[in-house]
């Protein structure tokens, strides 16, 4: 896949002062004039072929970690909170956009953290009746700091999984029988025995420091029980690389601290079940059949999902995936995005969605093609899981697992066989979110776009009792 121009100055900048020198050194050293290497870093000229081949092979840069991945999600983040009426007098070109996120992107991050705030502000305000003299709070919430912070990462911490992956070959984890070779390890390494939790005990996983028993609950499935087993040994063996990770992260406060925490030890176990070249190497050779991927990690289907999304590893990247998971009431709960399509940080998931569909036919995988209004296409699958299996009366919560990749890269996929990818007519329409989708004629709207005026013409009743203008 071609690269195209790129317009990297900050990351080129970045690597000249990692190395102490000067533009006139570094142009000298990548073979370009002192006035190009000016205009580069200023983001005034993109750099050629010959810039890049030389950044790699003098400096070991990895080419294709100079792509522009990180600044389309923070450049999606800040259109969307742009596109609020807030700023309705400034409504900035792609280029400036762009000239921000490169240059500025710690400004794109303070600005975007100050929109949430505003939007909490008025979500406050509006429900003031109920709460009366409460103090309206506009700080981040430590759940939308610590989701931004695996959001703004590409999902992939290294550290860890290089961690993890050395362990799971030390295991010789997808090899023979996962529970075995966890359990035994975690006995083994960590004196932490593993037993069956007793009948009612509705804990999932629960660990005794001072007995070193972890029970897990007798009900879980197979692929829920190792992951829980895999989670303790990231408590054990994992706790110093987290606690740097942790610190380098810089969270406002200890209740963000303790839910990234969470969200590192799940991370390590994920890479632990699923370790990054074999899994990487499967998804290849069964082209990314999740079920097929499911049944040789013995894990779920949820859990080959998410690990799709997070192969970004430098110099061995996965084909960029999205991921999200969906609730009944269109909350996305989960969600990842290395492809161009990102999603919306406030609303629910377009209506168009086939993830919606997932809930209709349970227990199959359902295709859809389908274009953004950017007119990128994508190719989506959808699915409908059950969390839970203790028994006729238990809460058991269904979600729909929505799994996609760009058009480019459908041939890497079973779900595109026999697909008709040259037919553009064949492609679902889809938006990002009904408050920034530009589409005037999609009768699935939930809610108007924002910054478009409706018109509303009494004599006249189309599909939507408006028009936009």
């Amino acid at each position: 896949m071609a690269i195209g121009k790129l317009f990297i100055g900050r990351k080129v900048r970045d690597i000249r002062q990692a190395n102490g020198a000067t533009q006139a050194q570094f142009a000298d050293m990548v073979g370009i004039s002192t006035s190009y290497l000016n205009q580069i870093e200023n983001n005034q000229r993109p750099v050629s072929a010959s810039v890049l081949l030389s950044l790699a092979e003098k400096f070991g840069i990895d080419i294709t970690e100079l792509s522009s991945g990180q600044n389309d999600r923070l450049m999606s983040a800040l259109t969307e909170a742009l596109s609020d009426p807030l700023f309705e007098t400034y409504s900035p070109s792609l280029q400036e956009l762009k000239l921000v996120t490169q240059n500025a992107p710690g400004f794109a991050h303070a600005l975007i953290a100050a929109h949430q705030a505003y939007r909490r502000g008025n979500e406050q305000l509006a429900s003031l009746d109920d709460r009366l003299g409460a103090a309206p709070s506009q700080e981040v919430t430590p759940y939308d700091e610590v989701r931004d912070f695996f959001h703004f990462v590409d999902n992939y911490i290294h550290d860890l999984d290089l961690a993890a992956e050395q362990l799971a070959t030390e295991l010789k984890l997808g090899e023979g029988e996962n529970y075995a070779a966890l359990s035994g390890h975690l006995e083994a390494r960590h004196g932490v025995r593993v037993v069956r939790s007793e009948a009612g005990d509705e804990a999932i996983r629960r660990f005794d420091p001072v007995g070193r028993i972890l029970t897990v609950s007798r009900y879980a499935s197979a692929p829920t029980r190792d992951f829980q087993i895999a989670i303790q040994i990231a408590q054990l063996a994992a706790a110093t690389k987290i606690d740097q990770v942790l610190k380098q992260a810089n969270f406002r406060s200890e209740e963000a601290v303790e839910i990234c925490r969470m969200g590192l030890y799940n991370y390590f176990a994920g890479a632990l079940i699923l370790p990054y070249r074999s899994f990487l190497t499967a998804a290849r050779d069964l082209r990314h059949d999740i079920e097929l991927l499911a049944a040789r990690f013995e894990a779920s289907l949820e859990q080959v999902c998410h690990r799709l999304s997070t192969l970004q590893r430098p110099g061995l990247k996965g084909v960029p995936i999205f991921f999200a998971r969906i609730d009944r009431a269109g909350n996305i709960t989960k969600r990842h995005s290395a492809a161009r399509l990102q999603f919306a940080r406030f609303g629910a998931a377009c209506p168009l969605w086939n993830a919606h569909q997932a809930f209709e036919m349970p227990g199959r995988i359902i295709r859809q093609t389908a274009e953004t209004p950017d007119g990128v296409r994508y190719l989506c699958i959808a699915t409908q899981v059950s969390k839970g299996s203790a028994g006729f009366r238990a809460a058991n919560p269904r979600y729909a697992l929505a799994l996609g990749c760009e058009i480019s890269y459908a041939g890497a996929f079973v779900y595109a066989d026999d697909l008709d990818l040259s037919n553009r007519g064949a492609f679902d329409p889809i938006g990002i979110s009904c408050r920034i989708c530009e589409r005037v004629k999609c009768t699935s709207r939930a809610v108007p776009p924002l910054k478009r005026k409706l018109v509303v013409d009494h004599r006249v009743r189309n599909p939507m009792p408006y028009e936009i203008e």
